[in-house]
This record gives structure tokens, sequence and C-alpha cells, in this order.
């Protein structure tokens, strides 16, 4: 059984698969308390594979299956991903911290780690490779993320709800772009658009 938040469809919006048409499933819990998390990931229905893979078909147009959370490595091991692949024939991404390991058999790892920010506390970033680092971005020295292999570097402004000052993270994310260019920008487009 899994602990899941909810399951729904939408766009990917952030990074490498922004525009992607994807089904989320949103695990419960997370071993982080970031200040600036915009999930109510403690709730959730404990669900069996079965039932998740139902939910997930209610979407078979949809070519992408988006493991989040919270943090979703707390609840997933490999059996579980070769379970929905084989059921759904969907291609399995994850967003993670990367304070875990993770299963071999996800097509997709976007590691976002948030150790050091906020309240998110002192737990170590395991992940050392990943398919997209994706940081959000506040002020932070980036070259602490030197060491992770990736083809991939995004930097995100953080989101808050003061709109000044999320035009002023805005503003110091492009310039971190500019100032750094092996990075990317990338924007919460699923906020802009106003989906979910």
């Amino acid at each position: 059984m899994w602990k899941v938040n909810e399951i729904f469809y939408s766009l990917q919006g952030e990074g490498y698969n922004t525009g992607i048409a994807s089904v989320f499933i949103r695990l419960s819990g997370c071993n982080l308390h970031c200040a600036f998390c915009d999930t109510r990931h403690e709730k959730g229905t404990m669900m069996s594979l079965p039932e998740i893979v139902d939910r997930v078909m209610q979407y078979p147009q949809a070519p992408l299956i988006v493991l989040t959370g919270g943090e979703p490595s707390l609840w997933i091991d490999e059996d579980f991903v070769t379970g929905l692949k084989q059921m759904t024939g969907k291609r399995i991404a994850i967003e993670t911290n990367g304070t875990r390991s993770l299963p071999n058999n996800i097509d997709w790892v976007t590691l976002s780690p948030k150790t050091g920010l906020g309240n998110s506390g002192n737990v170590p970033v395991v992940l050392t490779h990943c398919d997209e680092l994706k940081v959000v971005y506040l002020g932070q020295d980036l070259s602490q993320y030197d060491s992770i292999e990736t083809d991939h570097r995004y930097l995100q402004p953080c989101w808050v709800s003061d709109e000044t000052q999320r035009y002023r993270n805005m503003l110091s994310t492009v310039q971190a772009v500019l100032d750094n260019p092996q990075w990317r920008l990338s924007l919460q487009t699923h906020r802009i658009l106003d989906i979910p």
C-alpha cells in the first residue's frame, strides 16, 4: 500500500519536460520541512498498486507518469516502478529532493535539492547524478551543485505569495542565469497559466 495525496492529469509545468501531458502521482509525506513548500503532503489515502493504476489509466493518452510529493522516494521501490510501467505502458519520471537513493528503473530523474534552504534542515543530498537538476533559487552559492552530474541545469525563481517579492525573486534568478550560463531558466508555467 502507498499513501497517495492525489493523482491528477495536467501538463508538466517545469524543467526539461515542460508542456508534456502527464499523470501526476503525488505521494504523501516528506523528510524535509521547507518554508516555501506549496504542498499539503501530510494528507493522503492508502492505495494499492492496482488502485493507483486504475486512476492513472483514466488518462490513457498521457505518455508520462510523474512521481512527486512530498518526497516520493519515501514510498517507492524497484518493484513499484516495474509494476507501474508494466501495467500502464508509460514512462516514469520522479521529482526528488535527492536525500534518499532511488530505484534504478526510473526513466527520468529530476533532482531538486532543498537542503540548506529555509527550514529544510541538514539532511544531505545523496544523489550524485540525475537527468535534470532543478534548483529553487534564493541567492545561494551555485558552486555547491557543481559535483552533481547532469546534462540539464535549471534555476527556478522561488514562488511566494507576495507579488513584489516574487518579482524580485524572478529578477535575481534571471541575473544568476546570465552570470552562470551553464544554467537555464525554468518557470512554473502551470502557475503562470493557472492550471493544476
